[in-house]
């Protein structure tokens, strides 16, 4: 928890929370940056545990409030939004001792593609009513995602220049971020 109670936690932690609160604004569909602060956060947040945590406790903030706004924070699937949440913070682990923009975008486009699989893999098992429960079925519901995957990989590349750009520029006018 001392990580948290740092300048460098904290502004980490706050870039988090901000890009959480981004979901409560209005966007293109899947134009939202929760592949990017789940990156972000496991890469940055040391203790593996809190990198998980953090992003996720951001990510249910911005689902609570959803729901008290719109009525939309919570419904059927939604674990697997957690579940490729969590999966696409734990490639920020592989990114520590790797930060440069080659590898941020293609763990950019990975933790799209792992996203597109898994929620619609998810939307699929809980709306028996939209989709048949067969093969056919899950081809349908992939292919009637299509249009929202370009949305999500815009916007995790989008979003992880923002935060990691925004980190970098800030580690730049402020060295003692740079430092562990």
């Amino acid at each position: 928890m001392k990580e948290l109670t740092s300048t460098k936690g904290k502004l980490i932690t706050g870039m988090i929370l901000a890009a959480a609160m981004i979901r409560l604004l209005p966007h293109e569909p899947n134009f939202v940056p929760i592949g990017a602060m789940a990156l972000f956060g496991g890469t940055y947040l040391v203790n593996r545990k809190l990198a998980l945590l953090v992003p996720v406790a951001a990510m249910l903030v911005s689902d609570l409030a959803l729901q008290v706004m719109y009525g939309t924070g919570f419904y059927a699937s939604m674990i697997f939004i957690y579940l490729s949440f969590l999966l696409i913070a734990s490639m920020g682990f592989f990114l520590r001792q790797r930060v440069q923009r080659q590898t941020i975008m293609v763990a950019s486009l990975v933790g799209s593609l792992a996203f597109f699989i898994i929620t619609n893999f998810g939307a699929w098992l809980a709306s028996h009513s939209t989709y048949p429960m067969t093969m056919s079925g899950l081809v349908q519901c992939y292919v009637a995602g299509i249009p929202f995957f370009k949305g999500t990989v815009m916007s995790d590349l989008f979003y992880n220049l923002v935060l990691f750009g925004g980190f970098a520029l800030a580690k730049r006018f402020f060295p003692k971020l740079a430092l562990n």
